[in-house]
């Protein structure tokens, strides 16, 4: 059974709070997804430089953020490779309000968008499904507007946040790479 996505951005919070990091962890996901999707290179912790770059101004992270982060990246790259693990953004549950859940789409659109410009910066070189997904994405990264607790506005939203999901997985598969995840198992290389 998964973790719901509630816990893991409370434990997450708890982290980059102790570490003084002043990050939301939607935005921490967000830029780590973008940069997995953005193809950054999986082995040797290639992935941890440019994120902390993005978190923490290239400062080393404190030892319980980093493997707490290390366990979200190994988490979130299954969930990318095998659809079967089922890909899901890190944002509040339907308690929160739905406000503070558009806010936090926004956001994780926002930190997604940094994370893969920095690790794929020919983005106008994709192809054209995915530069006119980059594109929505960067609208739904401005989105500001007052939404109602209706129905309406939930399905409106609930749309808004597979899309996101789909644009993620549709940069995954242009720009990911499909690469062994355990790095130090040489066997399973190609003979």
């Amino acid at each position: 059974m998964a973790t719901p996505p509630s816990l893991c951005i409370e434990k997450l919070k708890q982290a980059l709070d102790y570490a003084e990091v002043g990050q939301h962890p939607v935005e921490v996901h967000g830029a780590l997804v973008g940069l997995i999707c953005g193809g950054v290179k999986q082995e040797n912790l290639a992935w941890l430089t440019p994120l902390v770059e993005l978190m923490n101004d290239g400062q080393p992270l404190e030892p319980n953020l980093q493997l707490l982060i290390s366990e979200l990246y190994q988490d979130t790259v299954n969930r990318l490779v095998d659809f079967e693990f089922g890909f899901t953004l890190l944002l509040p549950e339907e308690e929160a309000s739905l406000s503070d859940r558009v806010e936090a789409l926004a956001l994780w659109t926002q930190s997604f968008l940094t994370g893969i410009a920095i690790i794929q910066p020919q983005l106008a070189k994709a192809s054209p499904d995915v530069r006119e997904v980059i594109k929505d994405l960067a609208d739904i990264a401005q989105v500001e507007f007052d939404v109602g607790d209706d129905e309406e506005s939930e399905v409106a939203y609930f749309e808004l946040q597979e899309f996101v999901r789909m644009s993620a997985i549709l940069c995954y598969s242009e720009f990911g790479l499909d690469m062994p995840l355990n790095d130090t198992d040489e066997s399973s290389t190609f003979h």
